[in-house]
């Protein structure tokens, strides 16, 4: 987006950490965020799962500097949308999930936003909305969710000549394809319920941004503003919020503390100052600092990027006994008292486990391939010993006096294993 000087609080703090990407009138919303309690603004997202994940947190973190900046942040829950499906940046249809499914999904992903945003009843408290409450009576949804599901826009397009190249070559439903439009009344229908006059999210949702700034002009007179942050990768290309093992939920329920600690605590070099600015609330002259370290010194960035990343998820607590946990795992050789556990029954571990299937089944592998791969690479030990054996037998043999083993990925990632 073209450089502009902001003079709001909220919006130098976007700018100056690295979360502004586009933005569809800067100098007038920055004029709105200059009045007390100017700005009304959400951030929509989709109950798909129970749990956000890190990819969620660049929003989330945007709608906590609004909040701490005096503006009221609306989560706007896709209790709605969820029935029909977003199909940004996807090859394939979603999953139709039940009512009750989403409504678990809505309650669970509750809880972790409490520590990011305050909820309460003050004029600047964020909001928890849902957008079922309006779409749903538009009788609409049914329509769609029964019969849209089963029209391939491809194929409808394909019957005018229509010679312009689909992007992707997997079939975009006719139930996707709404997507766009509520969203788009969405935003109007924030406006007259709360005031809301801005939207924020990922750069892949700036057409339906757009959308529901137009919608509203035309449709209701509205002045409203849309603004995205950019969609992140690491330093390598890969995805954020994504690692070896899947998502990196920020539900704890649904991945421990440590492996959360521990995915900040692997972050490439050359990510470290960007995300201490993007996903830590350090101020700027010390993340300035730190990412200028080099070799050892900068690994101790690396541990302050993982303790403050996670503190905000898990709380400060939680995220120190994370720290110390590796501490000692890695420096002492302890097992520590916040490492995975994997809890396999009884008479598996009395037969033994080959060490392969082990592998994978504590995480570290996706594959029986994989898995013996990294055995014959090395990289896989027992209680500190290595592996050498891809079918060796891994079992009650190996528990230690507390009735554990431990199983080692690296030096980074471990997995305590007991008896169940």
């Amino acid at each position: 987006m073209t450089e502009y000087s902001y003079q709001s609080d909220f919006l130098q703090t976007l700018s100056q950490r690295g979360f502004l990407h586009q933005c569809t009138d800067p100098a007038a919303l920055d004029a709105k965020a200059m009045q007390p309690g100017g700005i009304v603004c959400y951030v929509g997202y989709d109950c798909t799962a129970r749990s956000l994940h890190v990819g969620n947190l660049l929003s989330i973190m945007m709608l906590r500097w609004l909040q701490k900046a005096g503006h009221k942040p609306i989560v706007l829950m896709g209790g709605g949308t969820t029935k029909v499906g977003d199909p940004s940046g996807k090859d394939e249809s979603r999953k139709l999930l039940t009512a009750d499914d989403i409504a678990g999904n809505m309650a669970s992903i509750k809880t972790a936003f409490a520590r990011f945003v305050r909820f309460g009843e003050a004029a600047g408290d964020a909001v928890m909305a849902n957008n079922a409450d309006w779409l749903d009576k538009l009788q609409y949804i049914d329509f769609l969710r029964d019969y849209g599901r089963h029209f391939s826009v491809n194929r409808m397009l394909s019957f005018d000549s229509v010679r312009l190249r689909l992007e992707r070559e997997q079939p975009l439903s006719f139930l996707e394809f709404n997507y766009m439009i509520l969203q788009a009344y969405d935003f109007v229908e924030l406006a007259r319920r709360y005031d809301c006059n801005l939207q924020m999210g990922g750069s892949d949702q700036w057409g339906n941004i757009v959308n529901g700034v137009e919608l509203g002009r035309r449709a209701a007179d509205l002045s409203l503003f849309g603004l995205t942050c950019p969609l992140l990768t690491t330093s390598s290309g890969a995805k954020m919020g994504k690692s070896a093992q899947g998502a990196v939920w920020l539900n704890e329920d649904m991945l421990p503390t440590y492996d959360y600690w521990q995915y900040w605590r692997n972050s490439e070099d050359a990510d470290v100052g960007r995300f201490l600015r993007l996903y830590t609330e350090l101020p700027l002259d010390e993340i300035a600092r730190l990412e200028t370290l080099q070799g050892a010194e900068l690994n101790e960035a690396k541990k302050i990027l993982a303790t403050e990343a996670t503190a905000l998820c898990r709380g400060r607590e939680a995220a120190e006994l994370a720290a110390e946990t590796a501490r000692k795992a890695f420096e002492e050789g302890s097992f520590g008292g916040d490492l995975p556990v994997l809890r396999i029954a009884r008479d598996r571990l009395d037969a033994g486990i080959e060490a392969f299937a082990l592998v994978q089944e504590a995480g570290f592998a996706k594959s029986g391939g994989e898995a013996r791969r990294q055995i014959r690479g090395g990289s896989i030990r027992v209680n500190d010993a290595a592996v050498a054996e891809e079918t060796r037998k891994i079992g009650s043999a190996d528990l230690g006096p507390d009735g554990r083993l431990r199983l080692s990925f690296g030096k980074k990632r471990h997995v305590l294993i007991e008896a169940a």
